[in-house]
């Protein structure tokens, strides 16, 4: 029954991929609500705090929630509903229970895109985020957001603009809006897509809860746009979310100048891949959704070219292919699997083990990183190293192969 998902998805105490866990363990809610304390005891990592958890039996403040979402035409989605997002399911620590208010969307099937920043933000900020929305959109993907100020906002708002639905993910309960000066766009966002949370109804807003909201923007997403963020910046938490779960990175380039921009443009250094428009991330995506994306040119109202970066015509994707002169990075242009052994010895350990990890075939970046042990910052530092020697290519979905 929902009061015992709502128990269980919301005991103190206990971390979401450990309640994940439990639902396994004992088959359902119902019956991890009706296990004793001898029971919970066999279960692997739950702690003391966790079992006085369990203990608490009180499903009246559930049934008070159902009835609260009833009246506010809330709805419920629960890891075990068909439509609950697979992607979501498939993080570290996903959430038992969503909230929502709108027309769900169908996630797994779509290009979904994270587009985030900072609430502080630049005019330029604000105007590449509205156009980047409304591009993305046009372009066949759903759009993901906080619904914060500054930069998720603008990303909302351009994506409505274009004339497709998206998702607002909360912080709160989807019944408080927050900050107060996005009502309108809230009430956008309800009619023409959904509001979403896994905080019961009423919660207010509380700091602590936007670095766990910060998890399921990513989580949802395929890719991860970082339009402006300073070196200390929400948005960098969902970045780190967004490598965590093997998602693919991207930033806008920004004015150096700018302390709003040090964070994405760290985040560029490290091997994030750049953002100019929206095709730039749309179409790292044809082959995984040919049916969903098209190229269409699009600019939400409130936007400008003049507001485009300088660099439009100078900084590009990195693209797997050798450079024209010869420099002491770079190795055979394009080597073949026969020169292995020979780019091998010039490369540095962690390089190295990345080469060698793609001698049997693609893989998933995941699971090179898996197999490799690198951390995930470093990682993508040595990728970027050997896309530059010609040694590597970045393929969709989030792939990698040896270049032939």
């Amino acid at each position: 029954m929902l009061e015992h998902w709502l128990w269980l998805a919301h005991r103190p105490g206990i971390n979401e991929h450990l309640k994940v866990l439990l639902l396994q363990f004992f088959g359902s809610p119902e019956q991890v609500y009706s296990a004793g304390q001898g029971e919970y005891a066999s279960v692997p990592g739950l702690t003391a705090a966790g079992k006085k958890a369990l203990a608490d039996k009180d499903l009246a403040p559930f049934e008070a929630a159902l009835e609260t979402c009833r009246q506010k035409g809330i709805r419920i989605l629960t890891y075990e509903d068909q439509e609950y997002p697979w992607r979501l399911k498939n993080i570290y620590h996903p959430p038992l229970v969503l909230y929502y208010k709108g027309s769900l969307p169908a996630f797994s099937g779509t290009p979904v895109i994270g587009l985030v920043g900072t609430r502080k933000c630049s005019a330029y900020g604000f105007s590449v985020a509205k156009r980047l929305g409304g591009e993305i959109s046009a372009c066949g993907g759903l759009v993901v957001s906080g619904l914060a100020e500054g930069i998720d906002a603008a990303a909302m708002s351009g994506a409505l603009q274009a004339g497709y639905p998206t998702v607002g993910v909360l912080g709160t309960g989807v019944d408080v809006v927050y900050p107060a000066c996005n009502k309108a766009l809230f009430a956008q966002v309800e009619q023409n897509g959904c509001l979403l949370s896994e905080f019961l109804p009423g919660t207010r807003a509380l700091k602590w809860n936007f670095p766990r909201r910060n998890r399921i923007i990513s989580g949802l997403s395929v890719g991860v746009v970082i339009v402006e963020a300073p070196e200390r910046s929400g948005a960098l938490h969902t970045a780190r979310a967004a490598l965590e779960q093997s998602r693919d990175l991207y930033a806008v380039p920004g004015n150096v100048d700018l302390p709003s921009f040090a964070g994405s443009n760290q985040l560029l250094r490290e091997g994030a891949c750049p953002v100019c428009c929206g095709w730039d991330v749309m179409s790292e995506y044809t082959s995984l959704f040919p049916d969903k994306i098209r190229k269409v040119h699009f600019r939400a109202e409130g936007t400008s070219p003049a507001a485009e970066p300088t660099p439009r015509q100078t900084i590009k994707k990195k693209e797997p292919k050798q450079p024209e002169r010869k420099k002491d990075i770079d190795n055979t242009p394009a080597a073949a699997y026969i020169d292995l052994n020979t780019a091998l010895q010039g490369l540095p350990e962690q390089e190295r083990a990345i080469v060698s990890c793609l001698t049997e075939g693609e893989k998933l970046v995941d699971e090179v990183i898996a197999a490799t042990g690198i951390p995930s910052g470093q990682f993508l530092r040595q990728l970027t190293m050997l896309e530059l020697k010609g040694l590597i290519v970045r393929l969709p979905g989030n792939r990698l192969a040896l270049r032939k």
